[in-house]
C-alpha cells in the first residue's frame, strides 16, 4: 500500500527546534517533487517547503531562513528541520507530493510552539 507517514512533531518553546521526518513506501516518491504542508486551526492547508527530485528547494516566505527541507532517497525519507520556531508555526504538518495528491494525505504530525 502506498503511503506517507509523518513523525517528529511535539511541543516546543518559542525559539526551539524540531526535525520532522516523512517516510514513504515506494520509489514513486523518490522520483517526485515532494513538499511539506501545514494546517493551523481554522486555516487552509498551505505549502511550507518543497524539494524536487534533484534537490532544488523552495520555501514559503515566512519560513525562509528558519526551515530546511531535505531528502534521502536511499532510505525513502524526507525531512524538515525547523529552527527558531514561533507560536504561529503551530499546526499539523503533512508531507505529500508537490502538488499534493489527495489520496496520499496522511495523519500528519502536530507541532505546537508555546511557552
Amino acid at each position: 500500500q502506498v503511503q506517507l507517514v509523518e513523525s517528529g512533531g511535539g511541543l516546543v518553546q518559542p525559539g526551539g527546534s524540531l526535525r520532522l521526518s516523512c517516510a514513504h513506501s515506494t520509489i514513486v516518491f523518490s522520483l517526485a517533487s515532494m513538499g511539506w504542508y501545514r494546517q493551523a486551526p481554522g486555516k487552509q492547508r498551505e505549502l511550507v517547503a518543497r524539494i524536487s527530485s534533484g534537490g532544488t528547494t523552495n520555501y514559503a516566505d515566512d519560513v525562509k531562513g528558519r526551515f530546511t527541507i531535505s531528502r534521502d532517497n536511499a532510505v525513502n525519507r524526507m525531512y524538515l528541520q525547523m529552527n527558531s520556531l514561533k507560536p504561529e508555526d503551530t499546526a499539523v504538518y503533512y508531507c505529500n507530493t508537490w502538488p499534493g495528491i489527495a489520496r496520499y494525505w496522511g495523519q500528519g504530525t502536530q507541532v505546537t510552539v508555546s511557552s
